[in-house]
């Protein structure tokens, strides 16, 4: 194993789960923990409006932790029951270590392996290797068809071009009918959905439009500034009729539609903040430098590298078991209790 920094504020550890909860990853709801986001960075090359501001700065390398520490987080999972890894950032590409990453956890039991990237440079030979290491699926974040929105959004120099090359090479090395995902925003790009969707059309793609979440780092989230799943889809309904598709499983957070005349592609609808599906949740997410959150709107995070430094396994599915436990019923987005978490979306993975 490689050494693991320790916080230089220790965090406290979680209150001990009960030992009926010591069978798996199970929170104190009944929800069992099937999903492990782990982001392993927490650098981007694009500053999105709702995520980052254009000061924001980047952990010191030496914080964040190794290849070996992730695998081991991993390797813990699995042995609780989780059966599916996302790989997110930040930017996941600007990982190292990436590929030795996804063909190390291509090795283990995983049911399913997706990544989540900005698409800004993708070479096809490299997603090729990550396909055969078993990389299963790619999801694109693009948030405009128009290049000066593009650059306004990101403040980057990526073009929209740049982006939809990146997922045909995604195609082309066997990832069938890649996503994309699409954050509207009111008087932003709110105009552009039945556009994305006439792109699912034409290129057979799948194509999720997720409601703006209060985790920008600027704080300047508002309901007013969230064009929910329903305007969206009526938009989308009122030039391209749609049809409902039967939910994979329960834990589904994107309600999926096909086009009614049978044209390729898919859109899906993601309301966290209109329609929470909080109740079927089995998400965990574990941040770049090792912080455990039971829900993407924690207040509260526990510190794995105490339990990664013992090198031992049971360790670590401890801290996974007593944070899980914590897990709120709910992020209650609206209520007078919310909170929205210190954390923006790029410090915490997606």
């Amino acid at each position: 194993m490689t050494s693991v920094p320790l916080p230089q504020m220790p965090v406290a550890a979680p209150p001990a789960a009960p030992e009926h909860a010591r069978q798996g990853l199970r929170d104190s709801h009944g929800r069992v923990i099937r999903d492990l986001r782990l982001s392993v960075t927490d650098r981007c090359n694009f500053r999105c409006t709702y995520c980052m501001e254009p000061d924001d700065r980047f952990l010191p390398r030496q914080q964040l932790l190794g290849l070996n520490d992730y695998l081991h987080i991993i390797d813990a999972a699995i042995g609780l029951g989780v059966t599916k890894l996302r790989i997110t950032g930040g930017e996941p590409t600007l990982y190292p270590d990436l590929d030795a990453f996804i063909e190390a956890a291509g090795r283990r039991p995983l049911d399913d392996i997706a990544m989540t990237t900005n698409g800004w440079a993708l070479d096809p030979r490299r997603v090729a290797a990550w396909k055969a290491a078993g990389l299963h699926r790619l999801t694109f974040s693009l948030d405009t068809l128009r290049d000066d929105r593009m650059a306004a959004i990101t403040r980057s120099r990526t073009s929209v071009a740049t982006v939809l090359e990146s997922i045909d090479v995604a195609r082309d090395a066997g990832f069938a009918r890649p996503k994309i995902n699409v954050v509207l925003q009111t008087s932003v790009n709110d105009d552009e959905a039945v556009h994305f969707a006439a792109l699912a059309r034409t290129r057979d793609l799948d194509v999720r439009f997720i409601e703006f979440m209060p985790l920008d780092s600027g704080r300047h989230w508002d309901r007013s500034t969230v064009v929910t799943a329903a305007q969206t889809k009526a938009a989308i309904h009122a030039v391209f009729a749609l049809e409902p598709e039967t939910a994979a499983h329960a834990a589904e957070t994107s309600t999926n539609f096909r086009f009614a005349d049978g044209a390729p592609g898919r859109v899906g609808f993601i309301a966290p903040v209109s329609n929470p599906f909080c109740g079927a949740c089995n998400r965990l997410r574990i941040t770049a430098e090792g912080m455990v959150r039971p829900c993407l709107f924690s207040t509260d995070e526990w510190d794995v590298r105490p339990s990664l430094a013992t090198g031992r396994v049971e360790d670590v599915q401890a801290l996974l078991q007593d944070a899980t436990w914590t897990k709120q019923k709910g992020h209650g987005i609206g209520s007078k209790e919310f909170s929205q978490p210190a954390r923006g979306m790029r410090a915490i993975g997606g």
